[in-house]
């Protein structure tokens, strides 16, 4: 039995607390505390100016107490209740003191899953989480029920929370800095994979495999996990779970879940589609499909699966189709922050492509990259933070095994961007799809995607 949002209201009426960032995700949850009654302070390392006055303006106007600026953390103290930033570690030094002091410290998203009326379906991994999530709410809508998407993507739900019904679904992509301090039972939880990753957050790999294991780690006997037999992680954690088990895989039959086969893809025995009906291409989507699947085949009938199969045609950003220039496509996908996610998009061209890539430096190893993907790239422009760091494994896969790949290293970004453009011919792929964050240069990914869109459209 879910807690009732009315719990809430009367707990935080009144209460000192704290909200730690003031980003666009964070405004509502600001808002909505003040509207429930709470005394509430807001904490950002920006200043005003960097904020910006109408943002300011805005929050000082209901009356929120503002702490800014560089040694903003310092005044985080005396709080009853602190909401967290989800990049911010609960072992920071301003949280231990704070906790010591006998604040409760939480987050929307904790709170959020804590009252929620509706049944919710949270999905995390380390590559494919946006897809998985969008099509687990398309497939859901298609069925007929009113749905709410949230998390890493859609809008802020604790704000919108006594809006939803009992009666809704709730589909939520979940980072491993959103899962570190979540306690609370999920009702569907879905790992579409596991590989190295936010290891400049993460203590290591092992801290940040156990954050993802809290997507089920509390579900009750009546919850469902989904999970990727296909990947090395995942696999293992069929044996810890609390509830019910299904599986999904591209390379094998499963008992019980979804697999591909022949073209074809299943779940629980039946034909959903086949693989060519499907919009988005390249296996990856096609895992991603058989993950969201498995998680709403007890919510879903299978024409509903297959109609969104037939017309789902990807998100922005993920091997977005941007334009065909001269016989060249242009592709953006600046998702791909990882290097697998990267090789994910090279597997679907069908051949060598131009790729720009490097950014933000998450201290991930390169080398999957270069020793996986060599063969799918034609020239690799480099650019950001961590240019030389890929470069320094390409060299090496070319000292080693003699495998050189043509490299060009840019000092801009639009620079790189113009490098693909020079060097493509008819019949080439220039995509977009960095293997890093987008932080050493943009604010996230999305702006450097619509940079990047920006750029490619305005080649004459």
């Amino acid at each position: 039995m879910k807690k009732n949002f009315c719990e809430f209201k009367d707990y935080i009426k009144g209460k000192k607390t704290a909200v730690v960032g003031m980003g666009i995700s964070n405004r509502p949850l600001i808002h909505f505390l003040v509207k429930l009654g709470a005394n509430v302070t807001a904490f950002d390392k920006k200043n005003k100016e960097q904020l910006g006055i109408d943002v300011v303006d805005e929050f000082e106007k209901i009356g929120v107490k503002l702490e800014l600026g560089e040694n903003y953390l310092d005044k985080l103290t005396g709080f009853q209740v602190i909401f967290k930033t989800p990049s911010m570690r609960l072992d920071s030094p301003a949280l231990v003191k704070a906790k010591q002091e006998g604040s409760f410290i939480t987050s929307e998203m904790g709170e959020f899953i804590k009252y929620c009326p509706a049944k919710v379906f949270a999905v995390t991994g380390s590559d494919g989480k946006t897809t998985t999530t969008t099509l687990i709410y398309n497939m859901l809508k298609a069925q007929g029920y009113k749905t709410w998407v949230g998390g890493n993507i859609g809008t802020p739900l604790f704000s919108q929370i006594e809006e939803i019904k009992s009666e809704d679904k709730v589909v939520l992509e979940l980072s491993s800095f959103q899962l570190m301090n979540i306690n609370e039972p999920i009702e569907v939880a879905v790992v579409t994979n596991l590989s190295p990753n936010h290891l400049d957050i993460h203590k290591d790999m092992n801290e940040y495999v156990e954050a993802k294991k809290n997507v089920f780690k509390y579900q009750k006997e009546d919850g469902l996990l989904v999970l990727n037999i296909d990947n090395d992680i995942t696999r293992t954690m069929v044996s810890e779970a609390k509830g019910r088990v299904v599986t999904f895989s591209r390379k094998q039959k499963v008992d019980n879940g979804a697999y591909y086969a022949d073209g074809t893809l299943f779940v629980d025995e039946k034909e959903v589609c086949k693989k060519d009906e499907i919009v988005i291409k390249g296996m990856d989507n096609v895992e991603n499909y058989l993950a969201a699947f498995c998680a709403v085949s007890n919510d879903v009938e299978i024409e509903n699966m297959k109609k969104v199969a037939e017309t789902f045609a990807g998100v922005e950003h993920r091997r977005e189709f941007v334009r065909e220039l001269d016989g060249v496509k242009y592709y953006n996908d600046s998702i791909a922050t990882s290097p697998t996610r990267t090789l994910s998009g090279l597997n679907a061209y069908g051949k060598p492509v131009i790729l720009i890539a490097g950014g933000y430096d998450k201290h991930i190893p390169f080398e999957p990259l270069a020793e996986n993907g060599y063969d799918k790239i034609k020239t690799l422009i480099l650019v950001g933070a961590t240019k030389n760091k890929i470069k320094a494994v390409f060299d090496k896969l070319e000292a080693e095994k003699n495998i050189k790949v043509n490299m060009i290293l840019a000092d801009t970004f639009e620079e790189a961007v113009n490098e693909a453009r020079r060097v493509s011919t008819k019949g080439d792929i220039v995509t977009l799809s960095p293997a890093c964050a987008g932080f050493d240069l943009f604010a996230n990914f999305e702006e450097r995607g619509k940079t990047f869109k920006k750029i490619v459209n305005s080649f004459k």
